[in-house]
């Protein structure tokens, strides 16, 4: 017997790994030492001032692991895999700069029945284009080949983050102040959450995954201001419209941080994931503080009523499950919201005011 014969290509999956070289190499940064052949990925910390645009005096590092869900379900019935990529990600270094960390470098795990250089060579595409848009190093892996654990067309990913931040402005809690005001930056769509709920009403209502429905529009992003109208987009499948990616913040919030070195404006994120809006802007909340939060404040991506209709879901599960438009919250000083609305609207973000901070019990309240 042999491992080949038992469903482990060792080659193959080698032929693979060498491939990805100059895929990897395209997300480096100075930082990186290469290091070929080697067990593990090498990031320089201790650098050279000349190197870099700024130091840091007390750095920390911050680290975080996600996946993609039963998203992944989705992009198989598709066979569009690099989307999938770019949501995980978005979905870890969303999550990262929440504590106003900088990502630095990022690493994937692939789990699949077989090699196919094809499928995993569009995953690592997608995972490559999400860390270069990031502004993080892709600085290695794992391809797992189990075909006694994963069924023929399955697939999983997970991902894993490490960024760092000034030890005095990590965020916190207790930073927010009565007063300060919520602005939300709008969602690309659903995102990487609530997948389960978005199969299960495709499935029951029947729905088509390749056809286009006139009521869903463009689905994503027709409402944002600065973007062509529905009418002059291309009409995207149901499929395509599900498979969006995850929208990337990483860039816009690491760059606006970096022109606030001294004053702390900012007091508080959310990366609005699995729970909905009102289930993650809390965790940024004191226990003696709310935030009042207007649903009327930003237009609903048409994706979000198409399901809801099509699944008869009612509109507390909608806001506990899905996003519903606001993929990431920023808790600001009243005298800076204005201005820190309009210089992440010129980083190509779509921002609304969507509340305030009152006193409270540490929840989101419903204007």
């Amino acid at each position: 017997m042999t491992y080949a014969g038992a469903g482990v290509d060792i080659d193959k999956k080698d032929a693979f790994t060498e491939s990805l070289d100059s895929m990897l190499r395209s997300t480096y940064s100075p930082r990186v030492i290469p290091n070929p052949g080697g067990f593990a990925g090498l990031f320089r910390l201790d650098y050279k001032r000349g190197l870099f645009a700024r130091n840091y005096k007390d750095p920390v590092l911050v680290a975080c692991c996600d996946g993609v869900g039963t998203k992944v379900k989705l992009a198989a019935d598709m066979q569009v895999f690099d989307t999938v990529g770019i949501d995980l990600v978005a979905m870890n270094v969303n999550d990262l700069i929440v504590q106003g960390a900088e990502p630095l470098f990022f690493l994937d795990y692939i789990a699949t029945p077989v090699v196919d250089p094809k499928f995993l060579g569009d995953l690592v595409k997608g995972i490559a284009r999400g860390c270069k848009e990031s502004g993080c190093a892709l600085i290695g892996g794992e391809t797992a080949n189990m075909p006694d654990i994963y069924a023929k067309g399955d697939f999983d990913l997970a991902g894993f983050c490490v960024g760092v931040v000034e030890l005095k402005r990590v965020q916190k809690p207790t930073r927010v102040k009565v007063g300060d005001v919520v602005l939300g930056l709008a969602s690309d769509g659903i995102h990487s959450n609530g997948y389960t709920l978005v199969r299960s009403i495709v499935k029951e209502a029947g729905l088509e995954l390749g056809k286009v429905y006139d009521e869903l529009g463009t689905s994503v992003g027709a409402a944002k201001k600065g973007r062509r109208k529905s009418k002059d987009l291309p009409s995207k499948t149901l499929g395509q419209v599900l498979l969006t990616p995850t929208r990337l913040y990483a860039s816009p919030m690491t760059r606006l941080q970096r022109n606030y070195r001294v004053k702390n404006v900012i007091s508080g994120m959310a990366h609005v994931t699995g729970s909905g809006l009102a289930g993650n802007l809390c965790r940024a909340l004191p226990k003696n503080m709310d935030a009042k939060v207007d649903r009327e404040s930003w237009p609903r991506p048409t994706v979000f009523s198409f399901l809801q209709k099509h699944g008869n879901v009612a509109e507390e599960e909608m806001h506990r499950v899905f996003n519903m438009g606001i993929g990431y919250c920023v808790i600001v000083r009243p005298a800076f919201a204005d201005s820190i609305r309009d210089q992440l609207e010129k980083l190509g973000e779509t921002v609304f005011k969507i509340g305030e901070v009152i006193k409270g019990k540490g929840e989101v309240v419903w204007a």
